[in-house]
């Protein structure tokens, strides 16, 4: 099949150049020769998203075909769309493509070759095939790339606008999957991320048919080979935590674990930038001075080419995308073998959930269904004191079976391989938002280290009373008291109101699961004050 066939193949006829797999270096120039970007002291090339500086979640459309229909969880996350309205978007951002200039990437989703999944990605901007040439996992093998086969294909049109009226959409913008097609399009915004939340979505359905759990998770590894998993919702400390410079990364965001062991989905990481310090991140840090990576929205001084990454006028969700490879002591393989420790993260902005706390298996699963974290004001337009925000698994906008398909699942595996779970709290301690103060990293990473290295496996414990968790007495590197947050706070009566409070919101989200999930698991719950 010539070249032109492949493109014809997936509905582009007649454009001008195609650029095939080209470098770096090469996008780079593209890139800039279109004035897609800014290059900037140190070597990163900064871009600009536009009006969409985030995912654009009400967007998100899967078809509804027979393959699949009666897999998928139907609802406010998973919008069905009809195959006619996907036809007609998709006949559209052919005629938007005819005549432009676009970039193909050929490459991989899954390191472990047993579940690799080919993915070709059409783009009309040359920074967003960089983007995806970062994230995903690179052919870099010419004879291979010449009989490259996709399983998947994305098109990112990003300058194409559907009209809702006539494409059943919800606005100009648009990012639907067809499962049966294998066919990914977007469009309406210049947001990357979409680029790869859309393959991740696509691993989300594929992997559980194959009995394989598919998560949104960080994970490294030990010089031991002591694997850990890292579940969080934005904010929580994902990708920061997982970048230790004492253990080897496999992936900051997206993994599935086999029979084999866990292997990450991509080839890259996609870091949140606001606020980066080199001593608090230095591993991400370093990438901002390096050739390659992109950053979205970023503050650059136009006169200096200096990075402000304070400054969020722009968006507070400015990201950087740069290969694992720009990571010491990264996993190349992107393989590893089943966790020891299961860490999920939290970033409680109420400041009554324990630092950190072991959990049972019980409440391992209660604590992945509920998915918890909570924002703070100023962070979205509207938020004005803390909210809680329950994203099931870690990342409900992802999952496209039911919670209970991907709890099972993890589940089986925590059972299988006897790791331990975590919670961990990297939000408020001394009070709530506004009058107590940031769990301090340097705690964080104490007690994560403690907890990786076994130090906190004979140490006492006491059964928190309102939260039902075990929270341990001692850690070294932390003082005992920030272990108790009621002893962090003024007036103790206080923090028993926010942390009834809280457990109450709990029992409410996980009302949906009380006709599914074990009575084991309901049990391992916040109790009533």
């Amino acid at each position: 099949m010539t070249a032109d066939q492949r493109l014809e193949a997936v509905g582009i006829v007649d454009p001008a150049s195609v650029f095939w797999n080209l470098s770096t270096a090469a996008l780079y120039e593209e890139a800039i020769a279109r004035r897609e970007g800014t290059v900037v002291a140190g070597g990163p090339i900064v871009c600009r998203t536009g009006q969409h500086t985030g995912r654009s979640p009400n967007d998100r459309f899967l078809v509804e075909e027979p393959t699949s229909v009666g897999n998928i969880n139907w609802g406010a996350i998973n919008r069905p769309i009809a195959g006619d309205r996907f036809d007609a978007v998709h006949r559209l951002v052919g005629e938007h493509l005819r005549g432009k200039d676009i970039f193909v990437q050929d490459c991989y989703a899954g390191a472990d070759p047993s579940f690799r999944l080919p993915v070709r990605v059409i783009t009309e901007r040359a920074w967003h095939s960089l983007f995806a040439r970062h994230m995903f996992i690179t052919e870099t093998d010419r004879s291979k790339l010449d009989a490259f086969q996709p399983e998947f294909t994305v098109i990112d049109a990003a300058t194409c606008h559907a009209d809702p009226a006539a494409h059943g959409t919800n606005s100009e913008v648009f990012i639907l999957l067809n499962l049966e097609k294998k066919l990914v399009l977007i469009g309406g915004t210049a947001y990357a991320g979409e680029i790869k939340k859309s393959i991740f979505t696509v691993m989300n359905y594929l992997l559980p048919l194959r009995r394989v759990m598919p998560m949104h998770c960080s994970a490294n590894v030990g010089d031991d080979g002591d694997v850990a998993l890292f579940f969080g919702l934005s904010g929580t400390g994902k990708t920061t935590l997982s970048s230790d410079p004492a253990r080897h990364l496999i992936g900051d965001d997206e993994h599935g674990w086999s029979d084999h062991g866990v292997f990450n989905f991509e080839g890259g990481c996609y870091a949140k930038m606001i606020k980066l310090s080199e001593e608090a991140e230095p591993q991400i840090y370093a990438t901002t001075s390096q050739f390659g990576t992109v950053l979205e929205n970023v503050t650059v001084d136009p006169v200096t080419r200096q990075l402000d990454f304070d400054d969020d006028s722009v968006t507070e969700n400015t990201r950087g995308a740069y290969p694992l490879s720009a990571i010491d002591g990264v996993v190349a393989s992107g393989q590893a073998g089943h966790p020891s420790n299961v860490v999920m993260l939290t970033a409680d902005a109420f400041g009554v959930l324990p630092p950190i706390a072991r959990l049972s298996p019980a409440a391992a699963m209660y604590h992945f269904l509920s998915g918890y974290t909570a924002k703070v004001a100023g962070t979205e337009r509207g938020v004005t004191e803390p909210t809680a925000t329950f994203s099931t698994c870690f990342g409900a906008p992802f999952m496209v079976w039911s919670p209970t398909t991907y709890s099972a699942l993890l589940g089986d595996r925590l059972a299988a391989h006897g790791s331990t779970t975590w919670l961990v709290n990297t939000g408020w301690t001394g009070g709530a938002f506004g009058t107590g103060h940031r769990m301090p990293i340097a705690y964080t990473r104490a007690l994560i280290a403690a907890a990786l290295g076994g130090e906190l496996a004979d140490v006492p414990y006491e059964t928190d009373p309102i939260f039902n968790v075990d929270v341990p007495l001692s850690c070294p590197g932390v003082p005992s008291d920030v272990l108790r947050p009621r002893k962090t706070w003024a007036t103790p009566s206080d923090y028993d109101a926010q942390a009834a409070a809280l457990a109450a919101m709990f029992r409410k989200n996980f009302e949906s699961f009380a006709g599914s999930a074990d009575p084991e698991v309901l049990a391992a719950g916040p109790r009533a004050s």
